[in-house]
């Protein structure tokens, strides 16, 4: 999930390939949000950038409510709720094309042992998560 103005460019082409689907940030739908639901329940894979937006100049990411929440309301209808935390960087602040590209993943965060969290301990646990992910991309693609 990412927004509307995420999926434009050579970063939307690859972000539909990932599985990725728009959302009104301001006035997410019910229907957004159920669609989603099912995509977990029925065991798909959902892209959620949790900053709200693509983090593209190395800033400190402020992680929003949605995806704990989400996780949270999806764990009432399956406990195999799982998020990895990514970090994804190319070799310039801008991709361009033949850009090189790291995806780095993390391990597996198993949702069902986090119910005790509130948002905010959850967020930075998982945000720093993020960040080492990201760091590690950096340094694949020599930033």
């Amino acid at each position: 999930m990412v927004t509307n103005s995420e999926m434009k460019g050579i970063q939307g082409w690859f972000l539909k390939r990932l599985g990725c689907f728009s959302i009104n940030q301001l006035s997410p739908s019910l229907h957004t949000l159920r669609y989603a639901i099912d995509l977990i329940v029925k065991g798909e894979q959902l892209v959620v950038f949790p900053e709200g937006k693509i983090n593209k100049y190395g800033k400190k990411l402020v992680l929003r409510e949605g995806l704990y929440r989400l996780a949270r309301l999806a764990t009432k209808k399956t406990e195999s709720i799982i998020i990895i935390p990514i970090g994804i960087a190319y070799s310039r602040v801008s991709p361009k094309f033949r850009s090189e590209f790291c995806l780095s993943l993390g391990k597996p965060i198993v949702m069902k042992d986090f119910l005790n969290f509130n948002i905010k301990e959850f967020n930075e646990f998982l945000n720093e998560r993020i960040i080492n992910e990201e760091k590690l991309a950096l340094k694949n693609v020599g930033r």
